[in-house]
């Protein structure tokens, strides 16, 4: 909830084009079971228990913890506060987010820019709505860490639209060689963003062991035939293929999670 740099090479369909979960199904999170908040200045949708949020069934998945939708009004946000031992990624979908840090960043986010914030040992941050007339509608993820203590970070990559279309962009990551065109955080997991036009597919292959996540961001989708509308997440485990489908008019924008 608390909630670019260059674009540089293309890098990244990172799945080949056809996805498939299971747990040995997928388990559907609909939107409008979330949990939610308006406090006129912030309107929040909490796919798991944050704040004063609280479902003992839905406390994450995986080391997937916060799945927040916040919706800023103009000119507002959230003052100073610290956050320790945690990767806190934000993905702003409309508007900008401005954001200043205890290590001194102080930055812009917009749509197709991804901003990763590694609390690590502790850090100290401020987000609010760049803008003074539009608010700004956002999603933010909280990964936890592979390990604590960790020196604190702050990387913000932007890239073209047209990277996410119909394939998997990949956006963050763990440390790998090249990491100009995405994010790193400290988590064997990997996030990626979609854009799919209504019959369009794409598909990946999970390796054994690994767990999906996908959150729908606007329009629709189908996963192994499951319908999934806008705010809608799905988890999956065990299964080794996920197939992807765009079923709205226009076009559909999802985050694909690949987590241990």
């Amino acid at each position: 909830m608390f909630p670019g740099g260059d674009i540089g090479q293309r890098p990244v369909c990172q799945f080949p084009v056809s996805v498939t979960f299971g747990y040995p199904m997928i388990r559907i999170r609909k939107s409008q079971d979330r949990g939610h908040v308006n406090r006129g200045w912030l309107d929040s949708r909490f796919t798991f228990s944050f704040a004063d949020y609280h479902d003992p069934r839905h406390m994450g998945f995986r080391v997937l913890r916060v799945m927040n939708e916040d919706v800023i009004a103009a000119g507002q946000g959230f003052g100073p506060h610290a956050h320790r031992d945690m990767e806190i990624v934000t993905y702003v979908l409309e508007g900008g987010l401005e954001h200043r840090d205890s290590m001194g960043e102080r930055h812009v986010v917009g749509p197709n820019e991804i901003q990763t914030m590694s609390a690590g040992s502790g850090v100290v941050h401020s987000e609010f709505n760049a803008s003074e007339s539009e608010p700004v509608h956002l999603i933010q993820i909280w990964i936890e860490p592979a390990a604590e203590d960790l020196a604190p970070s702050y990387q913000q990559i932007g890239f073209a639209p047209a990277e996410k279309r119909g394939c998997l962009r990949l956006l963050a990551g763990p440390e790998s060689g090249d990491t100009n065109s995405r994010t790193v955080i400290r988590q064997d997991a990997r996030i990626h963003a979609g854009v799919l036009a209504q019959g369009e597919s794409v598909a990946a292959e999970l390796a054994r062991g690994r767990h999906a996540w996908i959150q729908v961001l606007g329009g629709g989708v189908s996963v192994n035939g499951e319908v999934l509308s806008t705010g809608d997440g799905a988890a999956s485990s065990d299964e080794r293929k996920l197939s992807i489908s765009g079923n709205a008019a226009g076009d559909s924008e999802f985050l694909f999670f690949d987590l241990p």
